[in-house]
């Protein structure tokens, strides 16, 4: 696809730009990290040049300091004024195991003697040899005349020899000690892991160790040397010289002065060693730029195909289908945003006519949560409200109680005309607009500026009671009004109106046309729940329900309506303990084959109680739709079923009379409770279950007594009589003679 003009103008400054900035980046990066590349390397071999230093001076100072100290003792000067001869072996051992010692704190590889002036001997290498004139001469001239100091260091073809003339704080010297270390014994000590070159000057500039050449160890020249040290003498302890070698390339000689005899330590930096550490670096530089550079072409290409594909987007919608694109499109475009714009003023004329639309909106978004801390400071300047931080807020919630003579239908028109009023009656100075909240809600924030929160409370309350008062003059309706505690940031409307739905579900508690602040119901809502379901009164309820009788349903009702609003002061627990008594009757109604709740007329009579949060409604729907028609079918199948039932329980009685017998057990038979079976049964008989028991037990005594030769204790036993007496008591109880007495007076008949 061709680029237009606009693509290149964007592309390609971007890109150039891009370029530019990570070829700059790029370079400063590499410049940083050589210079930090050769500080590190250079540190490390300040470190290796100075560790070498330490390690070679410790282990001179040691033979030092064991010469000098050796000098001062009284063996030293009595073995140096002794002539030792071969027959001589002690003073020689003594001379022998004093070097020896010597050579152990020393280095490996040092061949340590000791010369005696006085008396012309030597002692090297555990060998005895003496001195002639010439020799003696030899070394007064060499080692102690025209010398300044009594401790010096000469190079030699073997390597470098230490001389030490005794005693060292005398004039007259005794004894010369000469310790020889070898060139194989400095190569051990100055060499490294890397076998970086190493060499040593002394305090002239004289070269007393270099590394082998055949080693192929990069070597200096004496100028480099004699610059390494001149530099050393006029600088610190350590320091970096940079030098040139034959073919011009560049060089560093990192050098360490010993404070201890002046010696340099010497090693180089060589270039090759910074590239490879660089070498890392340069590579992932390198791949970095070509990533980088590639992402910025990609970049440029996408937000200049991204932007003039946009223009191009602009373009079609503002010009339209089939027109062609005019030429110079940014100045057409300019055109028609100045001809939208003077369309947008005509427009905010029609948006300022649905203001009160937008308003309740913007109520509906804040009750929801569903509104930004930015959101909410734009709109209440855009509604005019002045809100200011001493601005405190309530929320005021209005729910219907009942609907008065009007139908359930009209509760949307009802609503509408609670909030008319709450408009009229509550001056707009003192809240935002009203809204409906739902279907069942109507909602209101007040507004409060300066007062204290008890004025401010004292003037919700008479709000409260005048819509309350007006609403039921004029509409013929009773409300309540549930009122949220006092809130200074409105994104906290949201919690302010679970707070008044709150407290308008304590309305059962309080009737109808009650004002409640959540303030004074909040420890109860924060309490514990605590379940008190009165089993004992619905007990007596679902009796009466089964006998159908209304005047004993109506005693046992009202008590049990009032026992579970009475320990309900926890919203929750009343709607907890209303569907359980619901729950119930359903199976109650179920068990005793009624339908009254199972009809399709009754069956969101869960939703209709626990929505109606006035308790006079709620007794109604209980009374009036539930039970009563639950008594009126009961009734007519009572007649019906009581016969039966209580033919029944004589039944068992005449076949299980000499068993064990109760309510008790016939009610788990039969499936009712005791307290049921014996209502019906005396109802029909006309005594109790236990007094026809009895009856009946005693009619068969009487017959066994007439009839067969069982004893008067056999019969009560088999008449579940347990004692005797008890038998004999119930008998002449009821006949006025014993059992015996009755025996005997059938037997004369």
């Amino acid at each position: 696809m061709k680029k237009g003009r606009m693509f290149y103008k964007i592309f390609i400054p971007i890109l150039v730009l891009g370029i530019g900035l990570v070829i700059s980046f790029g370079s400063y990066i590499y410049m940083t990290t050589n210079h930090s590349v050769i500080e590190r390397v250079a540190d490390g071999k300040k470190s290796l040049i100075n560790q070498i230093k330490n390690t070679l001076e410790q282990k001179i100072e040691t033979i030092e300091y064991a010469f000098n100290t050796y000098s001062t003792t009284n063996s030293f000067s009595e073995v140096i004024r002794n002539p030792i001869t071969e027959s001589d072996f002690q003073a020689y051992r003594n001379v022998n195991t004093q070097l020896n010692y010597i050579a152990s704190l020393g280095m490996d590889g040092v061949e340590y003697s000791l010369i005696s002036l006085e008396q012309n001997w030597q002692i090297s290498n555990g060998r005895l040899t003496y001195l002639n004139g010439e020799d003696r001469k030899s070394l007064y001239e060499s080692y102690i005349d025209n010398q300044k100091q009594s401790l010096f260091w000469i190079k030699t073809d073997k390597g470098i020899r230490f001389v030490n003339t005794l005693p060292v704080f005398s004039q007259t010297k005794q004894a010369i000690a000469l310790s020889d270390i070898s060139l194989q014994s400095l190569r051990r000590t100055l060499q490294t892991e890397d076998n970086t070159p190493v060499f040593l000057l002394n305090r002239q500039g004289d070269t007393l160790y270099e590394p082998d050449p055949a080693s192929g160890e990069n070597l200096l020249t004496g100028e480099q040397l004699s610059r390494v040290t001149k530099l050393a003498g006029t600088g610190g302890p350590a320091g970096i010289v940079p030098l040139e070698r034959a073919n011009h390339q560049k060089i560093k000689a990192i050098y360490a002065k010993s404070s201890y005899n002046n010696w340099i330590y010497v090693t180089l930096l060589e270039q090759k060693e910074i590239s490879d550490a660089l070498k890392a670096t340069r590579f992932g530089l390198i791949m970095m730029i070509l990533i980088i550079t590639l992402l910025i072409v990609a970049v440029a290409y996408s937000t200049a195909l991204h932007f003039t594909r946009r223009i191009q987007k602009i373009q079609r919608k503002l010009s339209g289908e089939g027109q062609p694109a005019p030429k110079d499109e940014i100045d057409w475009i300019i055109t028609s945003i100045d001809t939208i714009l003077s369309e947008k003023e005509s427009l905010e004329g029609l948006l300022e006519q649905e203001m009160p639309q937008l308003e309740t909106q913007c109520i509906l978004n804040l009750f929801r949560g569903s509104m930004s801390a930015e959101e909410l400071e734009h709109n209440m300047a855009r509604f005019g409200y002045s809100l200011t931080e001493h601005t405190h807020f309530a929320t005021m919630l209005i729910q219907l109680d009942n609907y008065g003579e009007r139908q359930a239908n009209d509760k949307n028109l009802l609503l509408v005309a609670v909030n008319k009023l709450v408009e009229e009656l509550v001056p707009a100075t003192r809240r935002m607009i009203p809204i409906l909240l739902n279907d069942k809600t109507q909602a209101t924030i007040l507004v409060f500026e300066g007062a204290s929160e008890q004025e401010n409370r004292k003037q919700v309350l008479e709000d409260a009671k005048r819509i309350i008062k007006t609403v039921r003059d004029l509409l013929k309706l009773s409300v309540s009004v549930g009122i949220s505690r006092f809130y200074t940031d409105l994104t906290g409307s949201r919690e302010a109106c679970e707070m008044s739905k709150q407290a308008l579900h304590h309305r059962l508690n309080l009737g109808k046309e009650s004002i409640i602040f959540y303030e004074d119901i909040s420890q109860v809502i924060s309490g514990p729940v605590l379940l008190h379901y009165p089993s004992e009164l619905e007990s007596q309820l679902f009796d009466a329900i089964r006998l159908g009788d209304e005047e004993r349903v109506s005693r046992s009702l009202y008590p049990l309506l009032g026992e579970m609003m009475k320990h309900s002061k926890n919203p929750l627990n009343f709607e907890v303990t209303l569907i359980r008594f619901v729950n119930n009757l359903i199976q109650l109604e179920q068990l005793i084959g009624v339908e009254v709740l199972l009809t399709q007329d009754n069956y969101a009579l869960y939703h209709r109680l626990l929505d109606i949060r006035n308790p006079e409604e709620i007794e109604r729907i209980l009374v009036k739709e539930v039970i009563h028609p639950m008594v009126a079918c009961m009734k007519e199948k009572t007649t019906r079923q009581f016969r039966g039932l209580s033919d029944q329980i004589a039944g068992i009685v005449r076949t299980e009379y000499d068993q064990e017998l109760s309510l008790e057990l016939i009610g788990e038979r039969l499936h009712y409770s005791p307290n049921y079976l014996s209502s019906i049964f005396k109802k029909e008989f006309g005594m109790t279950f236990s007094e026809y028991l009895m009856g009946y037990r005693l009619e068969t005594a009487k017959k066994w007594l007439a009839e067969s030769d069982m004893t008067v204790k056999e019969i009560g036993e088999r008449l579940q009589y347990h004692n005797p007496q008890n038998f004999i008591r119930s008998f002449r109880k009821k006949e006025h003679v014993t059992p015996g007495a009755y025996r005997a007076m059938k037997q004369e008949k």
